[in-house]
């Protein structure tokens, strides 16, 4: 006697599930999404930074490679330009030392603590991003100068128009930076780990350097690295403050307007060109450090 054989249900639901006899599998449907795609993020991302970026530096190179090689020395590299480059590139690097020490203490109580007049501060350190850079060059100007409010507390050392004016603005505008991106970090910063070592008997100065410290020094790595390059750029807030005397307080930027002034365009693009190179390395190197660091947290 033989016995039909009865079909696997189990088996055939693959094969129903295909859709076909074949048993070819249907192409799947891609659902569309509301979130724009790789593809149209890139090509704005990559159009935007061109437009505004790649662009116009890559016009400054051109416009410096036109000159000969005698005339980019003599312009690029006198002894006028080496000391701007100095005050520039120098005055930028104090200004963010000084913004990365006294940063930290000021995001950290204003994350970690609250007391009065705390929106009035928070407002306040917010200033240099809204105030106009020539109100707030006036303004330090007026406050640190021989007779002003604070150059007459320290008379006769002189702050206005001196390499040390420039560093008074340069750190200004530079403190926004700092506090602002150590601010998250600090508010994600886990409280138990620090109560941890507290119990393990570590004291309030070992707990800053092995514990918070190592957790904080990418964030404000990026914030020195913001501070200086906003400080080697820095214009309106400097002019009124520095002097602008050659060889001792003209900064970089104003030695490019003189130039533009006198119509030199070629000149004024080898200068930058130099302070576009320099800062490119510098930042480079600030940035390897950044992912040096971020290996030990």
């Amino acid at each position: 006697m033989t016995v039909a054989a009865t079909p696997d249900i189990a088996a055939e639901a693959p094969v129903r599930a295909l859709g076909e006899t074949t048993g070819r599998r249907r192409p799947l449907i891609r659902r569309r999404s509301a979130i724009p795609g790789f593809a149209l993020t890139l090509g704005v991302t990559v159009t935007l930074l061109s437009c505004i970026v790649l662009i116009p530096l890559i016009a400054v190179v051109i416009r410096a490679a036109g000159q000969s090689p005698a005339e980019f020395v003599a312009t690029a590299f006198s002894e006028r330009a080496f000391a701007a480059y100095e005050l520039s590139f120098g005055g930028a690097l104090i200004a963010a030392l000084i913004n990365g020490v006294f940063g930290l203490p000021t995001a950290w109580a204003m994350v970690r603590y609250n007391f009065p007049g705390k929106a009035l501060v928070n407002a306040l350190i917010d200033l240099p991003f809204a105030l106009p850079t020539a109100v707030a060059g006036i303004a330090l100007a007026t406050i640190y100068a021989q007779h002003g409010w604070v150059g007459a507390l320290v008379a006769p050392f002189k702050i206005a128009y001196t390499p040390l004016g420039v560093i008074v603005a340069l750190t200004f505008i530079g403190l926004p930076f700092v506090v602002r991106t150590l601010e998250p970090i600090i508010h994600d910063l886990a409280r138990d780990v620090e109560e941890a070592a507290a119990s393990l008997g570590a004291g309030r100065l070992s707990i800053f350097w092995r514990v918070i410290l190592p957790a904080l020094a990418p964030a404000w790595l990026t914030g020195f690295a913001m501070a200086f390059a906003r400080g080697v750029g820095e214009y309106g807030s400097v002019i009124f403050i520095a002097g602008n005397m050659p060889y001792k307080s003209e900064i970089a930027p104003l030695l490019i307007i003189i130039q533009l002034e006198q119509y030199n365009y070629a000149g004024a693009a080898a200068i930058a060109a130099v302070m576009l190179a320099v800062s490119f390395l510098l930042l480079f190197v600030i940035n390897a450090v950044q992912a040096w660091a971020r290996r030990f947290t």
